[in-house]
C-alpha cells in the first residue's frame, strides 16, 4: 500500500488553534495560517473512510502554481510552500460565500437542470440544453460556505439581502471571479483542456481582498479533455473528465449520494490506487509537469521538520 497522510496533530511553536476541515488541517497563528493538505477525500460533503495517496501533495502543488500565476489578477494569501503538502500564508477573514463559476452545464448544475430547474442561483437557464453543453456565457452560481454539512446555492440578491457580503465587496468578488476563470480557461486551452467550472474563495486581510484556499485543483474544478469534446457531445457520450467527478460517479453507481441512511461502499486497495492514479494523471495534464512521488519516508516527520525550519529558522 502506498503511504498516505490521513491527519496531523502537531503542537507547533506559536500555534493558537487547530481546525480540521474536510481535507485540510489548518494551524492558526497570530497573523498566519499553516495549511496541511492531507490525503483525505470528500464527496457529497462526506469525508470518505480511506485516504488517497499523493492527493494532498497534488492539490497543494497545483494550488501553489496557480496562486503564483494569478497574483497579477488579485493578491492571494500564500507566502511559501516549505513541503509538498504544506502552504503557509496570511490569516484572512473569509467571506461566508464561495464564488462558483460555470462555463458548461455539468455536475450539480446539470443535476438541478435535469430535475426541472430553469433558474440556478437566480440565473435563468435556457431550454433544450444537454449534460455538458457549453453555456451561452459563464454564469456565477455562489454557495454558502458551510462549516459542516452541505453548502447551499444562493443568489446574488440573497447574499446582499442577508448581508453575507457588502455590495462593494461583492462587485469586486464577481470581477475577480470572472477574470480568474478567463485566465484559467486560457491556460487550460493551451494544455488541450476545457475548464468546465470551478470555485474561488476570498477573504479580507488588513482591509484588502485576497484570494484564499486552493485554485484550479481537481477538488475545486472540473476539466474536460478538449480533443473529441464536440464529437462526444454530438453522439451523446460521456465526456472524458479530469476532476473529482469520477469519484462521485463511482459512489452514485454504488448507491451513495451522502443521503441519510446510505453507506459508503467499500474502498478496496484497488479502488484507492485507481483514484490515486487519476489524481496523478490530472496533475500532469493540468500543470504540464511530470509528477514526482515522494520517497517512502515518514510523512508526518518530514512535514513537521519542514514546518519547523520556517517557524524556527
Amino acid at each position: 500500500m502506498r503511504p498516505a497522510l490521513k491527519e496531523t496533530n502537531f503542537q507547533l511553536p506559536g500555534q493558537i488553534n487547530l481546525y480540521r476541515g474536510k481535507v485540510r488541517d489548518v494551524y492558526e497563528f497570530d497573523k498566519k495560517l499553516i495549511m496541511i493538505a492531507s490525503d483525505r477525500i470528500s464527496a457529497f460533503d462526506v469525508v470518505l473512510p480511506e485516504p488517497i495517496p499523493y492527493k494532498g501533495q497534488i492539490l497543494n502543488q497545483i494550488a501553489a502554481e496557480y496562486l503564483d500565476a494569478t497574483k497579477h489578477i488579485v493578491p492571494n494569501w500564500l507566502e511559501e510552500t516549505p513541503d509538498p503538502n504544506v502552504s503557509i500564508g496570511k490569516k484572512c477573514d473569509p467571506f461566508q460565500v464561495e464564488m462558483v463559476i460555470r462555463g458548461y452545464l455539468a455536475g450539480h448544475a446539470w443535476r438541478e437542470y435535469r430535475d426541472g430547474k430553469r433558474s440556478i442561483c437566480g440565473v435563468p437557464m435556457p431550454e433544450g440544453l444537454k449534460e455538458n453543453d457549453k453555456l451561452p456565457g459563464p454564469i456565477l452560481t455562489p454557495t454558502t460556505k458551510a462549516h459542516e454539512g452541505h453548502d447551499e446555492d444562493i443568489s446574488r440578491d440573497e447574499i446582499l439581502k442577508q448581508g453575507l457580503v457588502g455590495e462593494a465587496d461583492y462587485i469586486n468578488l464577481e470581477k475577480y471571479t470572472k477574470a480568474l476563470f478567463q485566465f484559467g480557461t486560457e491556460i487550460a486551452a493551451k494544455r488541450d483542456l476545457i475548464l468546465v467550472d470551478t470555485k474561488y474563495e476570498f477573504g479580507i486581510f488588513e482591509g484588502e481582498i485576497y484570494l484564499i484556499d486552493e485554485v484550479h485543483t481537481p477538488d475545486s474544478s472540473r476539466f474536460f479533455y478538449a480533443e473529441g469534446y464536440q464529437e462526444r457531445q454530438d453522439k451523446g457520450e460521456k465526456q472524458k473528465q479530469l476532476s473529482k467527478e469520477f469519484v462521485r460517479q463511482w459512489l452514485i453507481e454504488n448507491g451513495f449520494q451522502g443521503l441519510e441512511g446510505q453507506q459508503v461502499p467499500e474502498m478496496t486497495e484497488e479502488v484507492v490506487n485507481s483514484i490515486s492514479n487519476r489524481y496523478v494523471e490530472l496533475y500532469e495534464n493540468v500543470t504540464g509537469n511530470k509528477f514526482k512521488a515522494p520517497s517512502n519516508e515518514n510523512i508526518l516527520e518530514r512535514i513537521e521538520t519542514n514546518i519547523k525550519k520556517v517557524l524556527l529558522p
